[in-house]
């Protein structure tokens, strides 16, 4: 009897061992965007939503050239589709934003672009620094600049 429940502890801790485990890591990105390039945005982008479907929880900060991504009348640079799937850096912005992805400009942005808040597509917002400094302080926070 006690070889048959010392067999059956020993297997249940090899089983439990070899059960997978969720790896410890962050559970949330922060991408900082600056780069005016649109194959550079439009890799942020795609890194971004790939933290979401791994169920992450994503926020974008856009400041200088980047903040043009959060414009509605955005440049041809930031609506122009690329290669290899014809999704341009404000597109795929706008599907992390629909996943449940945070995309905020800059503090400074709109002020030195001569423009408001309404001229930002809807559910982006201005950045207030004393939060956006304590989410990219947070303990389970990654960060990601471009």
């Amino acid at each position: 009897m006690k070889l048959k429940i010392l067999v059956a502890a020993l297997t249940g801790s090899f089983l439990l061992a070899l059960a997978p485990v969720k790896a410890e890591g962050p559970d949330k990105l922060i991408t900082i965007l600056t780069a005016p390039e649109p194959q550079t945005q439009l890799m942020a982008m795609v890194l971004t939503m790939q933290s979401i479907q791994q169920e992450k929880s994503a926020q974008i900060l856009l400041c200088g050239p980047a903040g043009d991504l959060a414009l509605k009348d955005a440049p041809a640079s930031a609506t122009t589709g690329q290669a290899p799937k014809d999704m341009s850096p404000q597109g795929l912005m706008q599907k992390i934003m629909q996943a449940g992805g945070k995309v905020e400009v800059c503090a400074i942005y709109l002020p030195n672009k001569g423009a408001g808040p309404d001229a930002l597509l809807d559910g982006i917002t201005v950045a207030k620094p004393p939060a956006m400094a304590a989410a990219i302080m947070a303990d389970n926070t990654r960060v990601m600049s471009f």
